[in-house]
């Protein structure tokens, strides 16, 4: 039987090398290139394109962090507790976002 949270777990740490590896080439891009990327009429800078990577590398970094802390809480026993009220996380919920800390009403 598939575990969503090992599931959820594992995507990300793909992603996460993934844009790790992307983020390194557009690095090295930058340093190999003498072109004036700050001017470029051409479309997106260096720059650009480096600090796009870096916001998609933070935040499945940041889902990581939330899939450890949901592993956390079932290992404690307060997995698909909801964090605000204490009542009982939605299965349809768990099943979309496995890593959520409140139940719908609380989201909002």
């Amino acid at each position: 039987m598939s575990d969503p949270l090992r599931d959820e777990r594992a995507a990300v740490l793909t992603q996460i090398e993934a844009l790790s590896r992307e983020f390194d080439e557009v690095v090295a891009a930058s340093r190999s290139s003498n072109a004036d990327d700050e001017h470029d009429p051409e479309g997106a800078t260096i720059a650009f394109e480096r600090q796009q990577v870096a916001a998609l590398l933070e935040q499945a970094r940041s889902r990581l962090a939330d899939v450890d802390a949901a592993l956390a809480r079932r290992d404690a026993g307060d997995y698909g507790v909801c964090e605000t009220c204490g009542r009982p996380i939605a299965a349809e919920r768990l099943a979309a976002r496995p890593a959520a800390r409140t139940c719908i009403d609380c989201a909002r």
